[in-house]
């Protein structure tokens, strides 16, 4: 753990010495104020709820994950670094974890600066606080999920364009197991295939999460996805330096 712990911090720094991660979260805070204040119509549902707020999450992290997570390895490879993190006493495992803990960390980060918006529902109503902060717990969870494709999408390639096309292309698929219409098409088809689309979709997990019921099924859903991509995107990179 410690040696996770030293490639997080080193990675972590890399985001803050450029202007990466105070555009992203500039940008990540003034889409959230714009989705729920203007499209989420925040104050004309007069309700003590941050319900409008976190629904936009789900298409914010489409877009701003993949482009937080396609440096983290396409980067290392074309530069050729990627060698020279291998030669330190450092196992895939362990460097997958860093690079993903470290991604995390900012979204977990910008999630945070959001604060202010608890504060207005706050003073504006009595809202449930289980249900807020069963949200912020969704949207972490979510978060992780995004970028552990993220990373694997990027352990594809050294392009980081073709990584974030990968990326978004990947979540997007995730998200559509879970709207209406999808479901709607395949309710013809056996009940087996219905079930295990909605099972693997992001929206359906969340948004139950999101409701303020924390079961234990959506946790392990999340955790599962996270765990699975990065297995993924450690056996990329062995393969990739078998060849």
């Amino acid at each position: 753990m410690s040696t996770v712990w030293v490639l997080l911090q080193r990675e972590l720094r890399s985001y803050f010495a450029t202007p990466l991660a105070y555009i992203f979260i500039a940008v990540f805070l003034g889409l959230a104020g714009l989705f729920t204040f203007q499209l989420g119509m925040f104050y004309e549902a007069r309700q003590a709820s941050l319900g409008s707020f976190f629904a936009w999450h789900p298409w914010l992290y489409l877009f701003l994950v993949p482009a937080i997570s396609m440096r983290l390895w396409a980067e290392e490879r074309k530069s050729g670094t990627i060698e020279l993190l291998f030669t330190l006493p450092v196992s895939r495992g362990q460097a997958v974890a860093g690079k993903f803990l470290a991604g995390w960390a900012l979204l977990a980060l910008a999630l945070a600066l959001t604060f202010p918006m608890v504060l207005t529902v706050e003073v504006l109503g009595n809202p449930d606080s289980g249900q807020i902060f069963a949200g912020y717990l969704g949207s972490v969870l979510m978060a992780g999920a995004y970028l552990a494709i993220g990373c694997c999408m990027s352990a594809l390639t050294r392009n980081q364009v073709i990584a974030f096309v990968l990326s978004v292309v990947m979540c997007f698929l995730f998200m559509l197991a879970g709207f209406p219409a999808v479901l709607e098409f395949l309710a013809g088809g056996p009940g087996w295939l219905v079930q295990a689309v909605t099972a693997l979709s992001f929206l359906s997990h969340f948004e139950s999460i999101q409701r303020g019921v924390i079961e234990l099924r959506d946790v392990v859903f999340f955790a599962s996805m996270m765990l699975t991509w990065l297995l993924a995107c450690a056996a990329i990179l062995d393969w990739n330096r078998a060849r």
